[in-house]
């Protein structure tokens, strides 16, 4: 079998438990082993975060690197007030000290440097790699990995509602694009801090999440369905 499944990624899963899953479904379907079967996704999805991922099957795992370049859409949601380890909320979260509580102007402001070609740091605890280990890797043991700026394309942001602390937006954004920088760096600009407390990928390329099936729908018998 070859093709792919549009899924809508539940908050707690890493993306591997969604393709582990559904490697067994679609082994046990055509009655094979799991290990014969390739099954791959077109980009990570953080545990914390929802929404669209692209399993890849069979023939289609060749064409991973083509949809990873695909453009992303996110709804993101930020907490302004304090920062966080991971600059998300699943690291550890300190209070700024007389954070600013910037006004709506502020905001939009500093959203609008954050659109266009821009220089982003990735976040310490991302999965580049530098000499030979990712980056969360040396993060978790305490190490800071040097990360370089790199030029990213954030197209636009739109649908902004901004009510102390909380700050959500959508960005469509260039691949290698970390929403989760985004939120640092914006907090940094404010003098508030901030970090990345909720995430939902809405789209990748021509592919939307409203397209996408859950993994509670999928089960060996319809599995094939679902194939495109």
């Amino acid at each position: 079998m070859n093709g792919y499944i549009l899924i809508d990624k539940p908050a707690g899963w890493t993306s591997f438990d969604v393709v582990n899953k559904l490697r067994f479904m679609l082994a046990e379907r055509q009655k094979l082993l799991p290990k014969r079967l390739k099954v791959g996704h077109s980009g990570t999805l953080d545990p914390a975060a929802t929404g669209l991922l692209i399993v890849l099957i069979g023939e289609h795992t060749k064409r991973q690197a083509e949809f990873m370049k695909l453009d992303k859409t996110y709804r993101a949601e930020i907490t302004l007030g304090a920062v966080s380890d991971t600059d998300d909320g699943e690291g550890e979260i300190k209070p700024v000290a007389n954070a600013r509580k910037p006004t709506k102007a502020a905001v939009l402001a500093a959203l609008k440097r954050q659109t266009g070609r821009i220089q982003q740091v990735p976040p310490q605890f991302s999965a580049l790699k530098l000499k030979g280990k990712k980056a969360y890797e040396l993060a978790r043991a305490g190490q800071t990995a040097e990360l370089k700026p790199r030029t990213v394309n954030v197209r636009a942001v739109s649908d902004i509602e901004y009510h102390w602390p909380r700050l959500t937006f959508r960005a469509e954004v260039s691949s290698g694009t970390y929403i989760r920088s985004m939120a640092r760096d914006l907090g940094q600009d404010l003098g508030s801090g901030g970090y990345l407390s909720g995430l939902r990928r809405e789209a990748i390329g021509q592919f939307s999440v409203s397209e996408a099936v859950s993994v509670d729908q999928l089960n060996t018998n319809n599995i094939d369905q679902y194939v495109a």
